[in-house]
């Protein structure tokens, strides 16, 4: 049976900064995982208020375990995780991704940069609350230093690992929205590096978010969106608060699906490669099984989070893997989802192809699907799923997958319940071979949680 973790989530501890996650939390944890880990440490932040306090606290912590501290400033996610596998014993990231300006969170990195473990997430736990970290003497405290060249580092190397002769050639005209996060310091110059005409939006670094919120849905990229169609783009571009997410308008100011930009890379990785592994999760669209059967790859899928993608990719040699929602791992480069080879890779494709992003993207298998959410405590999260998982086995005969929540087969498609790792709210996400039955069974699941929701209150 496995033990319930009482601070990580899916990756990493996010809460409301300063209120829970404050200094203080921030310091003992870190110096739990220093106590761990030993070493050079990197630590980098995203752009929100709250990050070079939390950044200031992890390092005092880290520092106090005999742990040596390289700060590599404001930095995207992906980029602090390349420096990890390449330079340091260890990482820590303060950042809350996607989710408002009130959070923060903290995730610690294994030495290839890859999120770390369950069992040593529990260990940090159990030294966090029941025992007490390593701390050294006066005289061992650890060293502080700071390294300001990995940004261009980490852009270099990104654009070395594509056709970037042929993409200027192409003379792209991108507009990109950086959400005001962390992407601000890579996206564009990497873009304008490739040769690209770049116009940027919400490319101004504040932790306020200001031009809109740092999840990049399609709801709140309506500015990118007019854009691209105004200025008869080629492609619009967005990232979330740190930069491992992109997600794609086309150039008619369409939203591209994250699984449809997952499936368009997937195509070409497996092209070039001639097949290979592909990792993605249980909530990831059949496409991604169609185009792997297609081009001699192979599929494997693991429970939601981008750690388990990138261990897997790690543990088994895979060539390429992903989510639904814009995160895209090579794992040559990077062990996680990284925003600037995602960008570098899409804009390779359209120029190498030479065809438009909307008829690469009307090419791959058609799937439609829904997501949708619900509000729910955490501490109501486990009862309720338990409660849904007993319904459907004994009221149905649906084929079910319960690697990560509950996937449930229907004739038409699936529906997957499961309670997120970083809210407070279940997600529902649906897939089917049309919109109308797509949209039915996302709500069918969440009127299934709402019910439980409901019984147990």
């Amino acid at each position: 049976m496995s033990v319930k973790k009482r601070l990580f989530g899916t990756f990493g501890v996010r809460r409301t900064a300063n209120d829970i996650l404050t200094p203080e939390f921030a310091s003992r944890l870190a110096a739990c995982y220093g106590s761990l880990v030993k070493g050079k440490i990197a630590v980098g932040g995203d752009t929100r208020t709250t990050s070079r306090m939390l950044m200031d606290a992890v390092k005092a912590g880290l520092l106090s375990s005999g742990c040596d501290v390289v700060d590599l400033g404001i930095i995207p996610t992906p980029a602090l995780q390349f420096a990890v596998r390449n330079y340091y014993n260890g990482g820590v990231m303060i950042t809350a991704s996607h989710n408002p300006p009130k959070y923060n969170g903290v995730k610690f990195l294994d030495e290839f940069g890859i999120g770390i473990p369950d069992d040593m997430e529990i260990a940090i736990e159990e030294m966090y609350f029941d025992k007490q970290p390593h701390r050294v003497s006066w005289d061992k405290i650890g060293n502080s230093m700071y390294n300001d060249n990995i940004l261009q580092e980490y852009v270099n190397n990104a654009i070395k690992n594509v056709d970037s002769e042929t993409i200027r050639e192409s003379n792209l005209k991108v507009v990109v929205d950086c959400g005001s996060g962390a992407g601000s310091f890579t996206a564009p110059y990497l873009l304008r590096k490739l040769g690209c005409e770049v116009i940027t939006l919400n490319s101004q670094a504040d932790g306020f978010f200001p031009g809109r919120d740092p999840e990049p849905i399609e709801e709140n990229l309506t500015e990118l969106i007019e854009v691209v169609k105004q200025l008869n783009a080629d492609i619009g571009l967005a990232h979330d608060g740190d930069a491992d997410r992109t997600i794609c308008i086309d150039e008619k100011g369409q939203f591209v699906l994250g699984d449809k930009t997952f499936s368009l890379v997937e195509k070409q990785m497996l092209k070039e490669n001639n097949g290979g592994l592909i990792v993605t999760t249980v909530a990831t669209s059949q496409a991604i099984y169609d185009i792997a059967e297609k081009y001699n790859g192979e599929v494997t899928a693991t429970a939601v989070g981008d750690l388990l993608v990138a261990r897997a990719l790690k543990d088994k040699n895979g060539l390429f893997g992903g989510e639904e929602n814009g995160g895209l791992i090579f794992p040559d480069f990077v062990y996680g989802r990284d925003a600037a080879m995602t960008v570098a890779k899409i804009i390779e494709i359209i120029a190498k192809e030479k065809k438009p992003l909307s008829q690469l993207v009307d090419e791959l298998p058609k799937y439609y699907s829904k997501k949708m959410k619900i509000e729910c405590d955490d501490n109501l999260k486990e009862e309720i799923m338990n409660n849904i998982a007993n319904e459907i086995k004994s009221t149905t005969n649906y084929k079910i997958d319960t690697t990560d929540g509950l996937k449930i087969f229907k004739d038409d498609g699936w529906v997957i319940i499961r309670p997120s790792g970083t809210e407070p709210i279940f997600r529902c996400f649906s897939e089917s071979n049309k919109q109308d039955n797509a949209d039915e069974m996302a709500l069918w699941g969440i009127n299934l949680i709402k019910k439980h929701i409901n019984m147990v209150k």
